[in-house]
């Protein structure tokens, strides 16, 4: 809840990215989507560089890719063009929609491939509700 007489500061902070286009750790390509954690750890659906990245609370030099990041294509280590993302914080996990499905990775070190959890749809906008019930939107199918 935002209180009624809630300030803000007039000049925003870059967090994530601000070095330029490109695909090293420090830039973004095209991003999409942001989800923020608890812990104030930003994830973007980096589209142009078929990534997530991942930027901790305080270091806003250097994102760290947590999905994807081997090249545009349909393989369990690949995104092809992300443009939703999500954090499961019950399986500490991303939930992506990305090339007509929905997937979900997990942010434990050593991951490097996720499980795809919806195939074939035209998704536009993903959440997840307190009960961990995941919503999807499908453009294709007006549903």
């Amino acid at each position: 809840n935002i209180p009624a007489n809630a300030t803000w500061a007039q000049n925003g902070v870059t967090v994530a990215g601000g070095h330029e286009y490109g695909d090293a750790t420090n830039q973004l390509s095209y991003h999409f989507d942001l989800f923020v954690d608890d812990d104030q750890t930003v994830v973007i659906a980096d589209l142009g560089n078929h990534r997530i990245t991942q930027w901790k609370n305080g270091n806003t030099t250097n994102g760290q890719v947590v999905a994807g990041g081997n090249g545009a294509g349909k393989r369990l280590h690949q995104l092809n063009l992300p443009t939703d993302v999500l954090i499961d914080k019950e399986t500490d996990s991303l939930i992506i929609y990305e090339g007509r499905r929905v997937v979900r990775w997990s942010r434990r070190s050593g991951t490097t491939k996720g499980e795809t959890l919806i195939d074939n749809i035209d998704c536009y906008g993903v959440a997840m509700d307190e009960q961990r019930y995941l919503y999807v939107s499908d453009v294709g199918k007006h549903e």
